[in-house]
């Protein structure tokens, strides 16, 4: 009996000691942890044309991991010539509920001044199930203002080709921002934050939006494209750089964006 107590007393210790050890980075994460994060400190420095879960689409462009500006860890930095683009590709997303939350900090060196109305892009998101585009990150270059402005947009699907970009949305080259936007598909409503301010103007959703007459509906999410893309031809100035870094996808709100 007494060799029983132990054998038992042994297998108990060992069952405590297997529930205690945390967690590695290859189990399943929680349902509100990030199912994607990527800092690119621990990519080699130089060209890149793919990462831990992600892929890289070019085309006049190139993606490039350096030492980060602050001086700790790395990022990644995206160039392209005239309308070229660059993005880092996350795909076969499957998101809860169609529905999902993205951080990003990312710094534009330089944006368009010509032509007028030069249109930009720095996320884009869509699914296998329709050739709707979901842009929540992008903008336009206004000339009535002389200034490039923030804004929510949408192509090849039911309605149309649109930015709604906003004049309280200003957006400055040179500078880092920490962005995050919302894809929320209850509403079809895309929700901005700027530096971890909601930017209740950019929001868009089924019936408020910037396009044609109908409703804007969201694709089955599968891809997100993070980076930049110029659509217009002999742009000025005629090459642009990105830096990118802190990317990461949630079923909930990331945050660290507030100062």
């Amino acid at each position: 009996m007494t060799r029983m107590r132990k054998i038992a007393a042994s297998l108990l210790a060992a069952s405590a000691a297997l529930l205690a050890i945390p967690p590695t980075a290859s189990a399943t994460p929680s349902p509100h942890g990030p199912f994607v994060r990527e800092t690119f400190d621990r990519l080699p420095l130089g060209p890149v044309t793919a990462g831990r879960g992600w892929t890289a689409d070019t085309s006049d462009g190139s993606l490039t991991v350096v030492p980060s500006t602050t001086g700790r860890g790395r990022e990644l930095a995206l160039r392209t010539e005239g309308n070229g683009r660059a993005f880092l590709v996350l795909s076969g997303l499957a998101p809860a509920g169609n529905s999902f939350w993205a951080r990003l900090r990312v710094r534009v060196d330089r944006f368009p001044t010509a032509p007028d109305w030069a249109h930009w892009t720095l996320a884009e998101a869509s699914g296998s199930d329709t050739p709707t585009l979901v842009r929540p990150l992008g903008g336009q270059y206004v000339p009535t203002e002389r200034a490039n402005f923030f804004g929510v947009g949408s192509d090849l699907g039911p309605t149309g080709d649109w930015t709604a970009w906003k004049t309280s949305a200003p957006a400055t080259g040179g500078t880092w921002s920490c962005v995050e936007f919302h894809l929320d598909a209850t509403d079809n409503r895309v929700t901005v934050y700027l530096d971890g301010e909601e930017r209740s103007d950019l929001t868009v959703s089924t019936k408020e939006h910037g396009g044609a007459a109908g409703d804007f509906v969201f694709p089955r999410f599968d891809t997100l494209k993070l980076g930049w893309q110029l659509y217009q031809a002999d742009p000025t100035p005629s090459s642009y750089e990105v830096r990118m870094d802190d990317v990461a996808l949630s079923g909930k709100r990331v945050g660290g964006c507030a100062s």
